[in-house]
């Protein structure tokens, strides 16, 4: 027999594993605690009042065994003498990609450009503390893409595009936590991702798919508007069924690429801006409305934020992006010369800062003076402004940076507060980085956000630039029904890169789709 139970708890109750269980079968009425097991199915934290509450739904099984919290098991067939399919790029749609190749009895054959999870580490250390970018290997490209040392946010608004459920009990079979299939925001954390992505690699090695790690490639095979196949860097040839493209949104090689093979790209919107670093007890007071610290039961507090803003007749939105409470700011250029931020978390995020990107929205209309670049309009406008931002700052991994007030009023910041990022910041204009129009939109924005949350604009807050490697700003056309490109057969673009994704959950759908529609295509001539 089973109950479901919907109630509000504590803090304290919500996330003490005995306190839970016991309230839990107390409201289910069960007068014997042993015959009766629990198991959370959601769980999201309230917290517009003063008192916080979690909002909880559980299944009571009682006088039953609890089944496996997921039914997906990693049970692939053999495919080391299948058929191959070539996959460009081993983040979240290269990897799920592969893997739901191998469950469709297809033999995947990866190209990734950077190195393992192992091997990147170093290459991270080095931009870290040396300043030194790998161009191949870095927080971009690798193993598992920019979702491998990212925060692991797995929460999407994606749901026409597949399954999240499916998607996030395969994240728990390779290793994430349980607790990704409870939460209303699901993270898995950056100290976990590395473990997850290796096991994923080991489902896929141990089926007989192949992954070939520092291997780049150089070319596309194509012909009479088929595409067979690659051209790696060494010269030699990897070819089969058809080609799932899922390089991520920052590999800039392949889209000049496409575009010297004459393939349709297009110029897409995205956004731009900086990101924002507070103290996390700061953003815990405001959105715990605690007057110390949020205690030991409450999850660093996170925020999301967005207001219109007005500047030469456009209308354009200014919104928080990848929020990372109790995280990090790290350095996320893909080429030497050129500064970018990103943020990450810890699965504890028990950092002492909050930060989160801040941007502007860029249509294609305030790319006017970048159209001689064609399709690749918004990929120079935002290298402009990432080697401005490396420039300003000293040449080095050293990020532009500026207190949040002295910002909006136009003073440079005489100092600056202690910071997550490892490089280091330099004390800036930030006005000489960013493009005037986006300077005046976050200035307006700052102001409408200090209305939104009080003590949210503070000196005690600063920016860092430039968070420019939001979403793609090129999208590779696809016919929506087959997935296919929309002039070259055999070409399956997929996930962010080509525009068609936003993040790990809703970039491995993609990856899932394009695998399927591939192999249908195929059982169809």
């Amino acid at each position: 027999m089973q109950k479901t139970i919907k109630t509000t708890l504590r803090p304290e109750e919500a996330f003490t594993p005995e306190l839970f269980e016991a309230i839990i079968l107390k409201r289910a009425n069960i007068t014997n605690p042993k015959s009766a097991k629990v198991r959370p199915l959601k769980r999201s934290i309230d917290a517009r009042s003063r008192n916080v509450k979690v909002n909880i739904e559980a299944q009571v099984f009682i006088n039953e065994e609890l089944p496996p919290a997921i039914s997906y098991k990693r049970d692939y067939p053999v495919v080391t003498n299948a058929e191959p399919v070539i996959i460009v790029g081993f983040g979240p749609a290269g990897m799920f990609s592969a893997l739901r190749l191998i469950e469709l009895g297809y033999k995947p054959i990866v190209i990734e450009r950077g190195s393992d999870v192992q091997k990147r580490r170093r290459d991270l250390a080095a931009i870290n503390k040396e300043h030194v970018v790998n161009p191949e290997s870095n927080y971009c490209f690798g193993e598992g893409g920019a979702g491998t040392f990212s925060d692991g946010k797995l929460y999407t608004r994606s749901k026409k595009r597949g399954d999240i459920l499916r998607t996030l009990e395969i994240l728990v079979a390779h290793g994430a936590s349980e607790d990704i299939l409870v939460d209303a925001h699901p993270h898995i954390g950056t100290n976990k991702l590395p473990k997850v992505v290796q096991e994923i690699r080991q489902s896929i090695t141990n089926a007989g798919g192949e992954i070939h790690f520092d291997t780049k490639v150089a070319d596309f095979l194509i012909k009479e508007k088929r595409m067979t196949g690659v051209v790696l860097a060494d010269g030699s040839k990897v070819e089969g069924l058809g080609v799932i493209l899922a390089t991520g949104h920052s590999a800039r090689d392949i889209f000049h690429l496409l575009q010297k093979n004459e393939v349709l790209i297009e110029a897409k919107p995205f956004a731009l801006g900086v990101r924002i670093e507070h103290p996390q007890s700061l953003i815990d007071k405001i959105q715990y409305h605690c007057d110390t610290d949020r205690g030991e039961f409450l999850p660093a507090s996170s925020y999301a934020l967005v207001h219109q803003t007005y500047h030469e007749g456009k209308q354009r939105g200014v919104f928080s992006f990848c929020m990372c409470p109790g995280g990090f700011i790290v350095p996320a250029a893909t080429a030497p010369g050129e500064v970018v931020v990103n943020g990450m978390s810890p699965s504890r995020r028990d950092s002492a800062f909050a930060n989160s990107g801040i941007v502007s929205a860029v249509e294609l209309e305030d790319l006017t003076a970048y159209s001689k670049f064609g399709a690749l309009a918004g990929m120079e406008f935002q290298r402009e402004i990432e080697q401005r931002a490396c420039q300003i700052a000293g040449g080095t991994q050293a990020a532009p940076a500026q207190r949040m007030t002295d910002f909006v009023n136009g003073r440079v910041s005489p100092s600056l507060n202690d910071t997550s990022y490892q490089p280091g910041l330099m004390s800036v204009d930030m006005r000489e980085v960013l493009p005037e129009s986006i300077h005046l939109r976050l200035r307006d924005a700052f102001k409408g956000y200090a209305k939104k949350m009080k003590g949210y604009y503070t000196n005690e807050a600063q920016i860092v630039g430039v968070e420019s490697r939001t979403s793609s700003p090129v999208r590779i056309p696809r016919d929506k029904n087959s997935l296919e490109h929309v002039e070259i057969k055999g070409l399956f673009p997929c996930g962010e890169g080509a525009g068609f994704a936003g993040g790990i959950v809703s970039a491995a759908m993609d990856g899932e789709k394009c695998a399927e529609s591939l192999i249908a295509g195929l059982k169809r001539k």
